[in-house]
């Protein structure tokens, strides 16, 4: 969106230069007075350097600041506080700028006639497409207070979620960090200080201590820096391999297998899928339309081939259940809950046990991870450091040797 450039005067009179970003200059004066200012004069930005604007563009919305923003939006609605009005507080206490923008912008648009879901699908990178098709069926139904209440728990869910297998990853990266530093630093600078010491002494170095020392002049070489041109081209290989339909499948599947891990995945994306899918049609949102919205919102190439293999199924009159069961990547009982759940018409609740159950079991997961991460991982840390003392000291046998 174009930037515009405003002389303004505030409520006590002073007068001084703002930057705002929005579609038009009608939108830019009106978003402005909204923020209590008497626009002076208003013109389109030259382009020149705008921090405020770097500064949106690196920030993200992340899902527990829409959680927030979902429960107090809810609870402005309930009390019968006007939409504009409910938009303008939450833009005032919002510490994320691109978000208080989006709702300064959003609040002009919605001033200006236009639904609350049309203006907020102007803001990808704010409110997805979950989001506003929540949103558009609170509106059409008049239930958007209801709708924001389970917007607000799904996201929080969710952010839950997310944080449990942040938790399980955030220990092994921790640890393998230190333990790779701290194998770095005593080759580097620890081994070859008892080396000199050992060759003044005229003492044969043993095959441990000669092979350590040897990776110890390479990283201090400018060969080393060969290595780290190879893992940088093998990590923007991956990126751009990712970035392509076959390269996310082939990696999502294979992760999907990965030892620990995979296990994890696949109990999180189904709690994912179970919980999104439930509250879309919990709140109105056709079925066709809300496996459209689950697919994008899977995070996993096969889950969403399976997602949208079903939705071709049931547009032509199959059933959830078999259709999902097709390409099993579902686990059975989630299968027969949702099965259980079609024939007694309790589709929606069912899928809120399905994902209860299943983000038990992500749970449950998690803690069995890390306890096993956690012994492994201070076996390996203590391996290394002790594979490096060990190297320092056979060296020392052959001078007692020499002693004696």
């Amino acid at each position: 969106m174009p930037t515009f450039v405003a002389r303004v005067r505030d409520s006590q009179g002073k007068s001084k230069t703002e930057t705002i970003v929005a579609e038009t200059l009608a939108q830019a004066r009106t978003t402005l007075r909204q923020q209590g200012f008497i626009v002076q004069d208003l013109k389109t930005s030259k382009g020149s350097f705008d921090l405020k604007k770097i500064q949106m563009s690196l920030t993200k919305v992340s899902v527990k600041d829409k959680a927030v923003f979902s429960r107090q939006f809810a609870a402005l609605v309930n009390a019968g506080v006007a939409i504009v009005r409910s938009l303008g507080v939450l833009s005032e206490q919002c510490s994320n700028p691109k978000l208080k923008q989006a709702l300064l912008d959003i609040s002009g648009e919605v001033q200006n006639g236009v639904n609350l879901s049309e203006a907020m699908r102007k803001h990808p990178d704010c409110f997805d497409n979950l989001y506003v098709s929540m949103i558009q069926a609170g509106e059409v139904g008049g239930v958007l207070d209801e709708v924001l209440n389970r917007l607000s728990k799904l996201l929080e869910d969710i952010a839950r979620l997310q944080n449990q297998i942040k938790s399980a990853l955030a220990y092994p990266v921790v640890v393998g960090f230190l333990a790779t530093a701290i194998f770095l630093g005593m080759t580097v600078f620890l081994i070859p200080i008892f080396a000199n010491i050992f060759k003044e002494l005229g003492t044969e170095l043993p095959a441990l201590t000669q092979f350590l020392l040897t990776c110890s002049e390479f990283l201090r070489s400018w060969r080393v820096l060969i290595i780290i041109g190879i893992f940088i081209g093998a990590g923007i290989a991956y990126k751009k391999y990712y970035q392509t339909r076959v390269g996310k499948e082939t990696i999502d599947r294979l992760s999907l297998k990965m030892p620990l891990f995979g296990d994890l995945i696949q109990k999180s994306s189904v709690a994912r899928f179970s919980r999104t899918f439930g509250a879309l049609t919990r709140s109105g949102v056709p079925i066709l339309t809300s496996l459209e919205i689950v697919r994008d919102t899977s995070g996993n190439q096969v889950v969403a081939n399976a997602i949208e293999a079903a939705r071709s199924d049931i547009q032509q009159g199959g059933m959830i259940s078999l259709a999902l069961q097709k390409d099993k990547v579902f686990p059975p009982m989630a299968i027969q809950m949702i099965s259980i759940g079609e024939e007694t018409g309790e589709i929606d609740g069912m899928l809120m046990k399905v994902a209860d159950f299943y983000e038990d079991e992500v749970e449950q997961a998690v803690k069995a991870l890390t306890s096993v991460l956690e012994p492994l991982m201070i076996v390996v840390l203590g391996g290394m450091v002790g594979t490096i003392l060990l190297a320092m000291y056979l060296p020392m046998f052959k001078v007692f040797e020499k002693l004696g």
